[in-house]
């Protein structure tokens, strides 16, 4: 087979479309340009015939001119389509989380750069991680080129509303709602929202992103926190929305050109708009009720629209994450249940396989690197060492766990220890330790359970052969290990004709008789000692 091909190559500029003195745009116009390759066909299969007499040769030509004209055939529609404009859809729905940042950073980047080109995010989640939310607000404003515009299709709340400002526009289907950003943890009172700490690096970006793309700043910010009070301020030619200070700090001109002002979004409450309210306070571009009516209204007629899904493996991704404390509980109870079994059996194979599946997968998504793999391989080397070369528990085995530890707990973040400039990360952190020392605690408990209880209990569901002697009637052949002594009184256990079984407190032994016939159940008397030998009579009244 001849296979002619070509490698294509896709850029992606870090550095965002207009220039700005922000200092948070500064930071991502420094990222450098990501480029991505992958190899495209531009030529066919030729099978190789045997030039055998002038049919033969005559055929060759004939399959090869066949595939020349359809070359030129496809190459003529795909031409043809070069003058609509591509509209790329992202799915953003469900939880935020770090496998949704590493989806839509690969489909922008299958998006490529055309400058005709629009990436719309559709979304509909009640928001996440504020990590995840930021990367994938980093690499919104990192497109170069396209128009970007975020269609709310049910709700886009918390983080879905930073990631909608991300946008270069927003447009809203009917009856669909956005805003309510302030950060929140959870307790066992329920959530709590955080406090300023928290809130002020949170609205320097929503400030960023509303300067950005052109929404309103105050109202931007009275997403993020409670204690704005914000104005909306109507002049003769424009309307402004300010809070509280903004509107006192005004000079008496500008206070003269004030025609009305009202409370728009009032103390102790946070700005969540619906479709209307987002168009009239300045956010909303439209309200459509689908991406072909958004594309209408624009007046774009000739588009072609492709929907970037999510891949299988993405998809598995995710899913692994949902159910990673579980992996983790049956991979640490299996390697534990492993090093108290001598050897190398399923347990140890299993366990291996869960702690890789959760390791793979944060390392897929881009929060474990290498440093995470070494750890938790040098936890297994330490646990093997302990297994085979000095069995017991110790430093050997405890360290080998902590690093196992340390390993997952790294791979569930992109940073070892908390900025202090990123206060949510210090919540990062102590839920990812609560995660993963909870299921280490639990995956102990567990195994412990199962080889106390359940594992003697395996012998009656899998056939033998199995021993069934006990060591119920064994004795020691001497007296220390009866734990007897001259003079000791106890009951004929058997009948005793020169020799049979005592009963002397909770164990049967093995006696002797001076040559009298004793009954079974008599009261009998240690004599004496003699080796292995318990000489007894019967007891006198």
């Amino acid at each position: 087979m001849v296979l002619l091909y070509m490698r294509s190559e896709c850029i992606l500029y870090g550095k965002p479309r207009n220039q700005t003195n922000d200092p948070d745009e500064a930071l991502l116009a420094d990222r450098e340009p990501l480029r991505l390759k992958f190899p495209g066909l531009s030529g066919v299969f030729l099978s190789s015939l045997p030039a055998v007499g002038n049919f033969r040769k005559a055929f060759s030509l004939l399959l090869t001119l066949s595939f020349l004209c359809l070359s030129l055939l496809l190459g003529g529609a795909a031409g043809a389509e070069t003058g609509s404009v591509p509209v790329y859809v992202i799915p953003v729905n469900g939880d935020v989380e770090p496998a949704m940042a590493a989806y839509i950073e690969r489909a922008v980047l299958e998006a490529g750069t055309d400058t005709e080109a629009i990436i719309v995010l559709e979304i509909d989640t009640f928001g996440g991680r504020v990590d995840s939310a930021l990367k994938i607000v980093e690499t919104m404003t990192g497109i170069k080129g396209a128009r970007t515009i975020a269609f709310v299709k049910n709700k886009a709340i918390s983080a879905g509303a930073l990631i909608a400002l991300s946008c270069n526009d927003l447009v809203m289907q009917p009856s669909t709602t956005i805003g309510d950003c302030a950060p929140i943890s959870f307790s066992q009172e329920g959530p709590q929202m955080l406090g300023e700490k928290f809130q002020s690096p949170l609205r320097a970006k929503f400030r960023t992103l509303a300067r950005r793309n052109g929404y309103p700043v105050a109202l931007a910010e009275s997403m993020v926190s409670a204690h704005l009070e914000i104005y909306e301020v109507k002049m003769a030619d424009q309307t402004l929305y300010l809070n509280a200070t903004d509107l006192q700090g005004m000079t008496e001109d500008e206070q003269k050109k004030i025609i009305s002002k009202k409370v728009v979004v009032a103390e102790d409450e946070l700005l969540t708009m619906d479709d209307a309210e987002a168009l009239h306070l300045g956010f909303s571009m439209m309200t459509a009720s689908s991406i072909a009516d958004m594309l209408d209204q624009l007046d774009i007629k000739d588009y072609r629209i492709t929907r970037l899904e999510p891949s299988w493996s993405e998809a598995l991704g995710r899913f692994l994450t949902s159910i990673a404390p579980i992996l983790m509980m049956i991979g640490m109870a299996a390697l534990y249940a492993e090093y108290k079994a001598p050897g190398f059996g399923l347990p140890g194979l299993v366990g291996i396989i869960s702690l890789g599946l959760v390791f793979g997968n944060q390392y897929i998504v881009g929060l474990a690197d290498y440093t995470e793999l070494i750890l938790i391989l040098l936890g297994l080397v330490l646990l093997g060492f302990e297994v085979f070369v000095i069995p017991g528990f110790g430093i050997a085995g405890i360290a080998g766990f902590t690093c196992i530890g340390l390993g997952m707990i790294l791979s569930f973040q992109d940073f070892v220890l908390p900025d202090p400039n990123l206060p949510w990360q210090s919540d990062i952190l102590l839920g990812n330790l609560t995660k993963v020392l909870g299921s280490f605690v639990v995956a102990f408990a567990a195994s412990l359970v199962f080889l106390s209880y359940f594992f003697p209990r395996l012998g009656k569901l899998v056939k033998g052969p199995y021993l069934d002697t006990t060591l119920a009637g064994s004795h020691a052949d001497s007296h220390e290990g009866w734990k007897v002594k001259v003079g000791e009184l106890g009951t004929a256990a058997t009948f005793l004709s020169a020799s049979g079984k005592a009963r002397f407190g909770e164990r049967d032994i093995d006696v002797v008789t001076e040559g009298d016939f004793i009954e079974k159940g008599t009261k009998v008397k240690i004599l004496d000692i003699k080796g292995n030998r318990v000489v007894v009579t019967e007891e006198s009244v």
